[in-house]
């Protein structure tokens, strides 16, 4: 239910502005554009897109048929040094078989003012790099000449392709403000498709149809009775309707990165095409649109990605010692997914389909995703469980709202147990079974079936992560405080600890813990169950602080929550217009006793209180007692849901910041 919320958010708000009298024409730059010191509507803004115009045509290839020729011009005007990135562009481009495109760049120019006049500095070859990203994937790359605070650049691409199911999605929208972005698609009667505008700032659109004419040269080779051969050349005009559609948006503002996004661009202003229909004349209509089991199926038959998963000579041997003796399936599945993880290492490299294959990954000890995942879900099969790979599209690539094949660049693998599923990745040291990385954490991903069947898959967790903080500690008359810590996290907490110290030398991760816990001084650390992944991670440590209380009046003021204690509400916007991301539901609990000291009694003890936000989508609980010396606190904020609506914002941050006062209430103990 919340992901058709999310859905229903994503899409179209409109808010349409106007833009200054301004020339859109490559080489048109004006000395008032170079003179502009900042942005006029956003003065913190490092560059801006003063415009863009993208023409996306499908083109008739003599040979090959329909093509698109997207062809794009820009002009950007940087700021200040940190908007120096927005001086080098990066295109991939696709590369395998008939489906390879070709882009190229031109009119790639700096202008810059120098003593009143405009000076041009054009891009030379050495600022153009063609680079090869992986068996799939090329990338090429411009680094313009010449940049300077107040430079502006100008450059256009093209990009040719014969993939016209699936035109490149625009962004309107970016990071810097953007005073104009226009897109107009070109769509002969021919063709067919969907289209959906993301965001919450709708463009204005325009449609207008015109006739058009494509010309088809053909040749036929004629042989005559006497066996002489000729050949005929043909061509034939054929007329059609052609569709310009305008999407023009105008002064949208920077894209602003919030507290617990998943990913903004889900959520940029943005087009999205797929063809659904072609209808050529004297035939029949055919339909491309499709749904999801069809797009999982055509991936399974890939020869990269299903019959990879089938192969299993390779690791037989080695496989029958890890699970001898082993009875059931959780013993199995651990025993598998520790195997595979200390096997074979991730070689940082995404995607669903196998680059060298698994064989070779397994004798190298390193490949993609793919490799390592659906050698996990093989190993899982051969070893009797119900397993099948899980497609994913990580939080970095976004939610797709068309069935298609590039929706997905990640694979993962499940059990299916009755109607349980328990989720896996071995590409990650630190995973354990349904605690999959962060990066996969987004929605939903798609299960496969030998038998061709699919299912959606909810991929958030459902298990809160727990971080238990037990604290005993006292304080003496000088308001010093000497005390021992237990910090216990479980699940993604403990996952994501275990990666953020895996390459630190204690010294210097003590050292940072001090400097972040109000300058402690910590002794005798110990840590537990560090390489125990199915365990909670515990550190226990002793410490001394001199900067935890403060002595007025003879009085002392003590936070019981110590360095703990949260400062400041991280939601600061009145409204706001994404959800809220936390990646997994989780709660936060601390059990404190305090030893006050001797000849002193507490004036002022903080109020039990229970705050709840919509139901029991957040609950916090505050619990104050007192007896005799010692003084007890608990504390618990747990929240229910990996995702907080934007509807609910306004609630969550008013519980946040009820919470936070909360926890800021001092005790206070005066001498007998």
């Amino acid at each position: 239910m919340r992901f058709k919320f999310l859905i229903a958010a994503i899409i179209l708000f409109s808010v349409v502005f106007s833009s200054k009298a301004q020339d859109f024409r490559l080489g048109k730059v004006s000395i008032e554009e170079l003179n502009e010191k900042v942005h006029p509507k956003d003065s913190s803004a490092v560059a801006a897109v003063l415009f863009e115009k993208a023409e996306n045509r499908l083109i008739y290839n003599q040979g090959s048929g329909f093509e698109i020729e997207l062809v794009v011009k820009a002009r950007i005007k940087i700021y200040k040094k940190e908007g120096y990135k927005w001086a080098n562009k990066a295109f991939r481009y696709y590369l395998v078989n008939n489906m390879r495109e070709k882009i190229s760049f031109s009119e790639a120019v700096t202008y810059n003012l120098v003593d009143g006049k405009i000076e041009k500095t054009k891009l030379k070859n050495d600022g153009e790099f063609d680079e090869v990203i992986n068996k799939y994937w090329g990338q090429k790359k411009i680094t313009m000449p010449n940049v300077k605070e107040g430079s502006i650049i100008e450059y256009e691409y093209s990009l040719h392709s014969p993939n016209i199911g699936n035109p490149r999605d625009w962004y309107f929208q970016s990071d810097i403000p953007v005073n104009r972005s226009e897109y107009i698609n070109y769509v002969p009667e021919y063709f067919v498709f969907n289209t959906n505008v993301k965001g919450f700032i709708r463009p204005e659109i325009t449609v207008a149809k015109s006739n058009k004419m494509l010309t088809i040269n053909s040749k036929e080779r004629v042989v005559s009775r006497m066996g002489a051969a000729t050949t005929n050349f043909n061509s034939d005009n054929i007329n059609y309707i052609e569709t310009r559609t305008t999407y023009l948006a105008e002064n949208m503002p920077a894209i602003k990165e919030e507290a617990f996004v998943n990913n903004v661009r889900n959520y940029t202003t943005s087009l999205e095409q797929e063809l659904s229909m072609t209808k050529f004349p004297n035939a029949m209509p055919k339909m491309y649109s499709t749904d999801w089991d069809a797009v999982v199926k055509t991936i399974y038959e890939y020869d990269d990605f299903g019959p990879e998963l089938n192969k299993t000579g390779y690791f037989e041997d080695d496989l029958k010692a890890v699970i001898a003796g082993l009875n059931t399936q959780d013993e199995k599945i651990n025993a598998i997914l520790k195997f595979v993880k200390s096997t074979v290492k991730w070689n940082d490299y995404y995607g669903y389909s196998c680059n060298d294959g698994v064989r070779k990954a397994y004798k190298d000890k390193t490949g993609n995703i793919a490799e390592i995942n659906l050698m996990l879900t093989a190993m899982l099969r051969y070893a009797g469980l119900n397993a099948n790979p899980v497609l994913v599209s990580t939080r970095s690539n976004g939610i797709s709202f068309f069935p298609n094949r590039t929706a997905f660049n990640y694979v993962i693998a499940a059990i299916e147990n009755g109607n349980d599923v328990i989720l896996l990745d071995a590409s990650d040291p630190f995973s354990t079974p349904d605690v999959l990385p962060f990066r996969t954490l987004n929605w939903l991903g798609r299960l496969i079936r030998k038998d061709g069947t699919s299912m959606p898959v909810d991929l958030m967790p459902k298990k809160a992560s727990v971080e238990l903080k037990t604290m005993l500690y006292s304080v003496n008359d000088k308001g010093e405080v000497l005390g021992k810590l237990r910090n216990q996290k479980t699940a993604h907490n403990a996952m994501l600890f275990r990666g953020e110290i895996k390459d630190i030398k204690e010294d210097a991760y003590l050292e940072k813990l001090e400097n972040t816990n109000s300058k402690i001084e910590i002794k005798e650390y110990s840590l537990q169950n560090e390489k125990d992944f199915n365990l909670p991670v515990i550190e226990s440590y002793s410490f001394v602080g001199n900067n935890l209380s403060e002595l007025i009046g003879g009085k002392i003021y003590i936070n019981p929550m110590l360095f703990f204690a949260r400062k400041q509400n991280p939601f600061k916007q009145e409204n706001r217009e994404y959800p809220v991301d936390y990646g997994f539901p989780f709660q936060d609990k601390y059990a404190i006793n305090i030893q006050i000291p001797e000849g002193f009694k507490v004036e002022n003890l903080p109020q039990s209180i229970t705050l709840t936000m919509n139901g029991d989508l957040g609950v916090f609980k505050y619990l104050a007692n007192l007896q005799g010396n010692t003084i007890q606190i608990s504390v618990s904020n747990q929240i229910n849901s990996s995702i907080v609506l934007s509807q609910d914002y306004v609630a969550l941050k008013s519980y946040y910041q009820k919470m936070i006062e909360k926890q800021n209430e001092k005790i206070v103990i005066v001498k007998i």
